[in-house]
């Protein structure tokens, strides 16, 4: 059974509610229009009563009314003396011991039924207005501790409420202070415009996780607002030294450089990078391209120097400079001639990253022409004489008379010499385009003239 007020449900045998207090309802409330209506129908079945017409209602209804008063009169009587003796008897409860009665009350239609002395509800009979004093400290006692519950549900309340801002709090000031924290403040200051204050969070979050490599980027943006790429180039190479194995830091100095147009650069600092870290950022890594000639050989005639590449374009000099992409673009073999030549070049990657310079010296010498014909033979003469020395194609004859070996810096021989008279020692040489020397040819002559 489930109470008819606030729905709890009741026990059987239970005749009231513990949740509201209110009376159990075990009949309907009295109706002397039933007794009419009731009256009617049977009437109309046996034949003998008046038809409904002609019933006087408000007699029947004043006589049932006082026949319900008497009824009601004598229980309530009944109900006082089982009151009184319960209460006589130390006011304890005899539910289930007598003999149980219904009771209407007059023009409420309310219902109660009483199982001895104990079974109403409340601290005052509402028939007779006693107070059972047990149940009026049961209500007491249940109201008590309803309010505590009430009080302890605020306080748990008030405690949750304080323990998420408390927690909300901590969250914040440990957010505030950690890596990413420093991070958001440092964004926030650069947005306003205040390089030196985000200067200072960016700098505390490298403190707080060194080895991580957004700090670096966003100080590198401090930097380069404030005009400062030298010291931004020296943060990165700094971390670099300090942890050469963090490719975190590696990924943020490339994309500095890369920001600031110094793609070279990017070679430079992985020329010396662990293999791992070459390995993650292959991408990025440019090979130098490949020669096909040795440099340590010295050659005897014209060369053709291929070069190779696993990138996307070779650029190269000859002069000795240090090659970029404004250099000559490698197509076909490079010829080396005589003398020596330098060769430079670097290697483009798919991603735009010039190659570290890779140089090398080339030397191609010519054989020499054996050392000059030079006529007459040494010899004592006693008429002019002239002397020829045979210079072949591509060479310059150089000659001296006292006694010295001959240079570039010596006569230069343009024709046939008249021997001088007397004893002369006559030496000659050849060189060639590259000012490279024969050997000396030496003639003693003695010319005596009568």
């Amino acid at each position: 059974m489930r109470c008819t007020n606030c729905g709890c449900e009741i026990p059987d045998g239970q005749l009231y509610c513990k949740r509201c207090g209110n009376e159990i309802r075990i009949v309907p409330d009295y109706n002397p229009l039933d007794d009419v209506l009731a009256a009617q129908v049977k009437g109309g079945i046996d034949g003998g009563e008046r038809p409904l017409d002609d019933y006087d209602y408000e007699k029947s209804y004043t006589s049932d009314l006082r026949r319900g008063e008497g009824q009601r009169a004598e229980r309530r009587k009944e109900e006082t003396r089982t009151l009184r003796n319960t209460s006589a008897a130390g006011g304890r409860s005899s539910r289930g011991q007598g003999t149980g009665h219904i009771s209407r009350g007059q023009g409420t239609g309310r219902v109660s039924r009483s199982t001895g002395s104990g079974g109403r509800r409340g601290g005052t009979s509402r028939m007779t207005g006693t107070v059972d004093p047990e149940r009026e400290r049961r209500r007491r006692m249940a109201e008590k501790k309803r309010e505590k519950k009430k009080k302890l549900r605020r306080r748990l309340l008030l405690g949750l409420i304080i323990l998420i801002a408390v927690i909300a709090a901590a969250v914040f000031f440990l957010y505030r202070n950690s890596y990413a924290g420093q991070i958001s403040q440092g964004d926030r200051a650069y947005s306003e415009g205040s390089y030196d204050r985000a200067a200072d969070y960016y700098n505390r979050a490298i403190q707080k996780a060194p080895r991580r490599g957004e700090a670096y980027t966003a100080l590198a943006k401090v930097y380069l607002a404030r005009d400062e790429e030298d010291s931004a180039d020296q943060m990165f190479l700094d971390a670099l030294e300090s942890y050469p194995d963090e490719v975190p830091i590696y990924e943020a100095c490339i994309a500095f450089y890369l920001d600031t147009e110094q793609p070279q650069e990017v070679s430079a600092i992985l020329e010396d990078a662990p293999d791992d870290v070459r390995g993650e950022l292959s991408e990025y890594v440019s090979e130098g391209p490949v020669f096909s000639l040795d440099d340590n050989e010295v050659f005897e005639d014209v060369q053709q120097l291929s070069l190779e590449s696993d990138g996307e374009a070779i650029y190269y000099t000859t002069d000795g400079s240090e090659p970029d992409t404004s250099s000559q673009k490698y197509a076909e073999p490079i010829q080396i001639g005589e003398g020596t030549t330098t060769v430079s070049a670097i290697s483009v990657n798919k991603a735009g990253i010039p190659s570290l310079p890779v140089t090398k010296e080339y030397t191609v010498e010519f054989p020499l022409e054996d050392a000059p014909a030079v006529t007459p033979s040494t010899g004592q003469y006693d008429q002019p004489t002239q002397i020829v020395i045979q210079v072949p194609e591509g060479y310059t004859a150089y000659y001296t008379t006292d006694r010295s070996d001959p240079t570039e810096e010596s006569t230069k021989y343009t024709g046939p010499i008249d021997m001088p008279e007397g004893n002369t020692i006559f030496k000659a040489v050849l060189v060639n385009g590259k000012g490279r020397l024969t050997g000396v040819t030496t003639r003693n002559y003695e010319l005596v003239l009568e």
